[in-house]
């Protein structure tokens, strides 16, 4: 019987994964229902038969993982519904006065909403031709209109 040398290659290394080119294996950073299906089921091929898991065992991490998936579905329809609350909140600031603090450093700058931006980081309003997040604003100064003036009969 032979053996092979120490430091000669054989085709077992395949079977474990190895290979020369590191592109070929990407590692995953979340782990979704397939990979939760797939971890469930090799669980079940390599339970003890003399001592298998309860049935509500595997319920129980079903719905562990049926929660965690609800959750995130949850926290990406909050991020959306934040993102629209900002939009909603910089579209009602066109046409008035603000004042915006660029930083703590300088003056504010006073000028009117001509548009308002929307970016990763959530709603911008321009002013005087500069995007400031709505967290910069410091004073709305609301026009006063002297077209209406009440009388008395």
């Amino acid at each position: 019987m032979s053996t092979p040398a120490v430091g000669s290659t054989s085709g077992t290394s395949a079977a474990f994964g190895t290979t020369s080119d590191p592109s070929a294996r990407i590692p995953t950073k979340t782990l979704g229902q397939q990979d939760f299906l797939t971890l469930l089921v090799a669980q079940m091929k390599t339970q003890d038969p003399m001592n298998p898991q309860k049935d509500t065992d595997f319920i129980a991490q079903m719905a562990q993982f049926n929660t965690l998936e609800q959750t995130k579905t949850m926290q990406t329809d909050i991020s959306g519904l934040r993102t629209d609350q900002q939009l909603a909140r910089a579209g009602s600031l066109l046409g008035q006065t603000v004042s915006v603090q660029s930083d703590s450093s300088s003056a504010p700058v006073t000028g009117v909403v001509t548009s308002v931006q929307t970016t990763s980081a959530g709603a911008k309003i321009v002013v005087n031709n500069t995007a400031y997040t709505l967290d910069q604003i410091s004073q709305i100064s609301v026009p006063i209109s002297n077209s209406v003036v009440p009388t008395g009969n």
